[in-house]
């Protein structure tokens, strides 16, 4: 494993109807919905630090702490940024900036943990009768 502080990942999105607070429920207006972004902010930092983990290794959200303070119209896109601020032990720490062409959307912080995913499914599979052997 080769994590070191300072990685970080980026994405962005544009606003559709398909992404709006109407369409996924989070609201009634046509602007970016909330839970879009929460999205694009895991996105943006698990596969920033995916190719650093090792084999057989993946990362879970766990933690958010998101401030969403501008609304983003439809068409609008969204750019987001995170940065690899704390790794203690398997929980990584991420410091989150969303903006739009107008300035900040979204900022705050976001927690990760390193799982094994074999072991993290089995686990999760586990909770569910119809897979159990």
């Amino acid at each position: 494993m080769a994590l070191k502080l300072g990685i970080k990942g980026n994405g962005e999105l544009t606003v559709t109807a398909e992404n709006t607070a109407k369409a996924m429920g989070s609201g009634s207006l046509d602007v970016l919905a909330t839970p879009a972004l929460v999205a694009l902010v895991e996105k943006a930092a698990w596969t920033s630090v995916q190719d650093e983990l090792d084999e057989g290794q993946g990362t879970v959200g766990t933690s958010l702490e998101l401030k969403h303070e501008a609304p983003t119209p439809l068409g609008l896109t969204v750019k987001c940024e995170t940065e690899l601020t704390r790794i203690d032990g398997r929980r990584l720490v991420f410091k989150v900036r969303v903006t739009d062409e107008d300035g900040i959307v979204m900022e705050g912080r976001h927690e990760r943990f390193i799982v094994g995913n074999e072991k993290f499914q089995a686990k999760a599979d586990a909770k569910n009768p119809a897979l159990k052997k």
